[in-house]
């Protein structure tokens, strides 16, 4: 994501199986132990010396993805696969973070995914990472009420963030796009400019909306609350943020709020979806994206294939998605 702010530096933090298109770890040498024979020969070899094993750092510039496993969902018997990549790319740092998470809340199984493009550093991003599906799960209304949760949710996640913030000299912000499975639903919330898409029937079908201060809604919201928006090579609120919506952020508030747009589809009829950041987006189209990984059957090799494609195109920027497949059993 552009803003006037170099990136700070960081390290993107993954959960689950890795893999990466780095070098391997050569493994470690024997360690020099030998069983002596009573009747040594006349002239043993002299002992060889232990070696020291220094494993070497992740690379940084590496491409890192893996994948979870299917379990079934709702009463349809609908199996789901997912794969997630993240990719540094020609960005001097990497500010996007991604949540991958399976768990049982009030008694059902909830499926949680989550990019977060940070900009102006990684701090918000990484702190969505952590916090936010956790807020939204404890939330009493989750399962019952699980649209108003998400707002409701998301904007205390916002708060909280910005009061841990308060004494950093330094602004950052970052987007959200998010994808929850509960039994048949699959819920979309989305603040800022990744971008969810699904495939149904070979075809591309948007399920987020990007938050860009041109969007005439955008604008006009941003009009009223006071704000600004001005063509400062793309066009920015107050001049600085290329997006319209995002957590974080504290001296661009009110202009740039944390409330998601939410939209709601069944899992009946979806082959898969995709959830990126916009460093996947600015060079592939939502119907490009789908062809590239429509017959792709594994999660994790689609979503691989994505972010090479991606940077492939000229992608300047970080890149991340998550991929997640639905199959009737």
């Amino acid at each position: 994501m552009n803003v006037e702010d170099p990136p700070a530096s960081t390290s993107v933090s993954t959960n689950l199986t890795k893999s990466s298109v780095a070098a391997d770890v050569p493994p470690a040498p024997p360690s020099g132990d030998t069983t002596v024979d009573p009747q040594p020969p006349p002239s043993p070899p002299p002992p060889q010396p232990q070696s020291k094993v220094v494993i070497p750092s992740r690379d940084p510039d590496a491409l890192y993805s893996g994948g979870g496993i299917s379990f079934l969902t709702g009463n349809k018997n609908a199996r789901f696969s997912y794969g997630y990549s993240s990719f540094k790319g020609k960005r001097s740092s990497m500010e996007d973070f991604y949540e991958t998470r399976i768990s049982e809340v009030d008694g059902q199984m909830v499926a949680f995914f989550g990019v977060f493009d940070g900009h102006g550093g990684s701090r918000t991003a990484e702190y969505l990472k952590n916090n936010l599906f956790k807020n939204l799960s404890s939330h009493p209304d989750f399962i019952k009420d699980t649209k108003s949760a998400i707002v409701e949710s998301f904007r205390q996640t916002d708060v909280d963030y910005l009061n841990e913030e308060k004494d950093q000299q330094k602004d950052s912000g970052s987007t959200a796009s998010t994808a929850m499975l509960l039994g048949d639903r699959l819920l979309v919330a989305n603040v800022g400019d990744s971008r969810v898409v699904a495939c149904r029937a070979g075809s591309a079908i948007p399920l987020s909306i990007d938050h860009k201060p041109d969007r005439s809604d955008e604008r006009q919201r941003i009009e009223q609350a006071g704000g600004f928006i001005i063509w400062a090579g793309t066009w920015r609120v107050g001049g600085v943020l290329a997006v319209s919506r995002a957590f974080g952020d504290k001296l661009l508030k009110p202009y740039v709020v944390a409330e998601p747009e939410i939209q709601e589809e069944e899992i009946d009829g979806v082959d898969f979806i995709i959830i990126a950041s916009d460093g996947l987006w600015n060079v592939l189209s939502n119907k490009d994206a789908v062809a590239i990984v429509q017959d792709i059957a594994d999660a994790e090799a689609a979503s691989r294939k994505l972010t090479e494609a991606a940077y492939a195109k000229g992608s300047s920027d970080n890149i991340t998605c998550v991929v997640v497949r639905f199959e009737n059993v």
